[in-house]
């Protein structure tokens, strides 16, 4: 079973692997949108030109079906870098991955141990009768740790009341007690729950897709039509992953921001 590299920085424990997948998405969000805008052309538009022009048609069109149009055009940025985040972020992990083996303790990085490679640790697999090492997972998608996902729905869910107290004030205390008072607890178990659902549903689809995948790799020979197969649908899974994402996320904000008239 492969191992996060965790180490202990400051009493966090920070998972460099997932600090370097966001990197890797981000990086390759920004290079993707800088080469798809540098020339643009009205009369040639290049590929990708075409390609970002169709997510942000795709994008408008899931806002206008979520809130009014001239309260949600503010958010077209927002979606698009969701959805191309979120897309590029479940794909990392299909095409390969990256993993070291580590025989001695103490391995170090920053000068910082990390934590499977700790003495303690190598110390309890050998108390269990277990060889001493570990297996350590660099490269993999970002999105197929809770940790991320979850960092994402949260951000989502405090933009959302963020903007819900600042534009629609007084709608925004109304609607925990329609259509009446006693409702109140069940809309604030319903509001505490969306960030939970948001978030795990992402992790879990894609976690389960990247844990299938390493067992067809150890299947073999005989596993290579199952992974060929999968990782296809790999790719169709992270779309809708991405899209699921990005309108859950604005169909919050339209909630929060609009007045139950408006629905």
């Amino acid at each position: 079973m492969h191992e996060s590299p965790i180490i202990n920085l400051g009493g966090f424990h920070l998972d460099l692997s997932v600090v370097l997948m966001l990197f890797v998405s981000s990086l390759i969000v920004f290079v993707l949108a800088i080469v798809a805008t540098r020339n643009l052309s009205v009369e040639n538009p290049g590929k990708l030109q075409n390609f970002m022009e169709w997510v942000v048609e795709f994008v408008q069109g899931l806002i206008s079906s979520t809130m009014d149009w001239k309260k949600g055009k503010a958010f077209v940025s927002l979606g698009m870098t969701l959805i191309l985040f979120i897309f590029v972020s479940n794909l990392l992990g299909l095409p390969f991955s990256v993993v070291t083996e580590h025989h001695h303790a103490d391995a170090k990085v920053f000068g910082q141990v990390i934590e499977a490679t700790s003495t303690a640790h190598f110390s309890q697999l050998e108390a269990e009768g277990k060889e001493a090492h570990a297996e350590l997972l660099w490269w993999k998608s970002p999105t197929a740790d809770a940790s991320v996902t979850m960092g994402l729905a949260i951000i989502i869910f405090i933009l959302c009341h963020y903007l819900g107290l600042v534009k629609n004030t007084k709608g925004y205390f109304k609607h925990y007690v329609q259509p009446y008072v006693i409702f109140l607890p069940i809309n604030l178990i319903e509001t505490l729950a969306k960030p939970l659902t948001h978030g795990m549903r992402l992790y879990a689809n894609i976690y389960a897709g990247e844990v299938l995948i390493t067992v067809l790799l150890g299947a073999g020979f005989w596993g290579i039509p199952g992974l060929v197969a999968w990782q296809g649908f790999s790719i169709f899974i992270g779309a809708i992953q991405a899209f699921v994402f990005t309108i859950l996320t604005m169909v919050y904000i339209g909630q929060m921001i609009e007045t139950h008239d408006e629905h």
